[in-house]
């Protein structure tokens, strides 16, 4: 199955909308995405070397990226705003403004 933001906007909306106390409010959002950067923190840290404590999980980085993922699409939902058009404007920002900053890979041609 292939996700865009579009149709990943509309399927968190439909979970969302299910339930009375809809969207949080945007500090309360904002204070998951921070949690959500910690456990992505948390699971590379365990992956580079950072010993895990006695019983718990190394943790699982795919997983972890969604949640972040998810909490964003809901912080975008709530404002109206569109994760896709975002996107375009700032892959435009770094193709053009940061085009010549990193040396390239030489392809051989």
């Amino acid at each position: 199955m292939s996700l865009n933001f579009e149709s990943a906007s509309a399927r968190v909306h439909a979970y969302i909308s299910q339930f009375k106390e809809g969207y949080f409010p945007p500090l309360l959002m904002l204070s998951r995405l921070t949690e959500e950067v910690g456990e992505v923190a948390r699971v590379i840290a365990h992956q580079n070397g950072k010993t895990p404590k006695k019983g718990e999980p190394e943790g699982d980085l795919e997983l972890e990226l969604a949640d972040l993922l998810f909490v964003m699409i809901c912080m975008a939902n709530e404002r109206g705003l569109s994760l896709e058009r975002g996107f375009e404007r700032m892959m435009k920002k770094v193709e053009t403004r940061d085009a010549e900053r990193w040396t390239r890979i030489e392809t051989g041609e």
